[in-house]
C-alpha cells in the first residue's frame, strides 16, 4: 500500500494519521476542504511524498484525477456528528452520502486495491445491553448516522477480488491533534476544566465509548499493512474505554486538581451505550495504548503550552460554530 488517498486528511483523525503514514513510508494524497484551518499539516509539509489538495470529494473529476496511481484509500471526509449535520441535512447527504458511492467506484476504477471507510459506533443507535457487538442490528438515531450506516452498505456491495473493503466503527474519539476538536466528550470537559475550573456535567450515568485519536490514527495504518485476508469485508468496532460521563469528569477532576468543581445539570439527552472492541483484538490484533487519563493530560500540556489559542471560543475547535460561519453549498 505504498501509495494512499485519504479524503479529510486535514481534519482531527487526519491531522495526526497522515504524518502517521508518511512514518511509515507511504506517500499520501490529502483531499480536504480545510475548513479548519490552512497548517494542521504544516509539520508534514516539507515532506515530498506528501500532496495536499483543497478541493471538495464531490468534484467526481478531482477524485478521478487524484485516485489515478493509489493502492489505498483511508475516507475520513463527513459533515461530522448529529448537531453539524442537522445544521443543513440536504449538505450532509450530499457530501455523507451522495458523494460516497461515486467516490468508491472511481476508486475500483483506478485500481485502488483498499478502501478504508470511517463510519461511527453511533449506527447501533441506543442499546440497553452490556456490550454492543458488530452482529447486533442497526438502528440509528439521526440522519448523520442513518447515512454512515447505509455507505457501508455501499461499500461492502462493491467488494470483488482485487478491491478490499473494511468498515471500521469508531467509538468518540479524544486528545490532542493539530485540527483540535474541543466539542467532543473528554475534550469539552478537559477545556472547561482547565479554562473555568468548573465541569459540567448534563445527566452523568450515560455511556460513552471513547478511543484517543493517537490509537485510531495507529488502526489506521494498520490496516494497510494487513494481509488482505485479514481485512477483507469486515466490520469492526474500534474502541477503548467504556465510561460514564460521570467518570469520565472524575478523570478529568484527578488529573487537573481536586479545586476542579463538578456541576451536575438534569438532561434528556440520556443516549448510552457500551460497545464491544473484543472482535478487532481477535481479528487484527488491535489493543489500543492510550487513556482517556492520556488524552486529558496530552490536552492539558497543549493548553499550558498556548498551542490552543482561543480555546473556548474560536470558531476552529468547534464543528458547529464553524459551519455556521461559513456558505457552503
Amino acid at each position: 500500500m505504498s501509495r494512499v488517498l485519504v479524503t479529510g486528511g486535514a481534519g482531527y483523525v487526519g491531522a495526526v494519521l497522515v504524518p502517521r503514514l508518511l512514518q511509515a513510508g507511504h506517500e499520501v494524497t490529502v483531499v480536504d476542504l480545510y475548513l479548519y484551518g490552512e497548517d494542521v499539516l504544516a509539520e508534514s509539509a516539507g515532506d515530498p511524498r506528501l500532496r495536499e489538495v483543497r478541493g471538495d470529494i464531490r468534484d467526481e473529476a478531482l477524485l478521478e484525477r487524484e485516485l489515478r496511481g493509489c493502492d489505498a484509500v483511508i475516507h475520513l471526509a463527513c459533515i461530522s456528528n448529529d448537531p453539524s449535520f442537522e445544521l443543513d441535512p440536504s449538505l450532509g447527504k450530499s457530501i455523507n452520502y451522495d458523494a460516497f458511492a461515486p467516490l468508491v467506484r472511481a476508486a475500483k476504477r483506478a485500481g485502488v486495491s483498499r478502501f478504508v471507510y470511517a463510519s461511527s459506533s453511533s449506527v447501533y443507535g441506543v442499546k440497553d445491553v452490556p456490550d454492543v457487538t458488530e452482529d447486533m442490528e442497526l438502528e440509528p438515531l439521526t440522519d448523520y448516522s442513518k447515512y454512515k450506516a447505509m455507505c457501508e452498505d455501499v461499500l461492502l456491495a462493491e467488494r470483488s477480488p482485487g478491491f478490499v473493503p473494511l468498515v471500521l466503527r469508531p467509538a468518540t474519539v479524544c486528545g490532542w491533534s493539530p485540527r483540535l476538536r474541543l466539542d467532543l466528550t473528554v475534550n469539552i470537559l478537559t477545556n472547561h476544566g482547565f479554562h473555568n475550573h468548573l465541569i459540567k456535567v448534563f445527566g452523568g450515568p450515560q455511556l460513552r465509548p471513547n478511543i484517543h485519536v493517537e490509537d485510531m490514527a495507529d488502526l489506521y495504518v494498520l490496516s494497510l499493512r494487513l494481509p488482505d485476508e485479514q481485512v477483507d469485508g469486515r466490520v469492526l468496532n474500534a474502541g477503548y474505554e467504556n465510561h460514564s460521563v460521570d467518570a469520565i469528569a472524575g478523570i478529568v477532576q484527578h488529573v487537573l486538581g481536586p479545586d476542579i468543581e463538578i456541576e451536575r445539570t438534569p438532561t434528556d439527552d440520556m443516549r448510552s451505550y457500551h460497545i464491544s472492541s473484543d472482535r478487532i483484538r481477535r481479528e487484527l490484533g488491535f489493543v489500543p495504548k492510550r487513556t482517556i487519563e492520556d488524552a486529558v493530560r496530552d490536552l492539558v500540556r497543549a493548553f499550558q503550552s498556548d498551542r490552543v489559542p482561543g480555546a473556548m471560543d474560536d470558531s476552529r475547535y468547534y464543528n458547529v460554530r464553524r459551519m455556521q460561519e461559513l456558505s457552503l453549498s
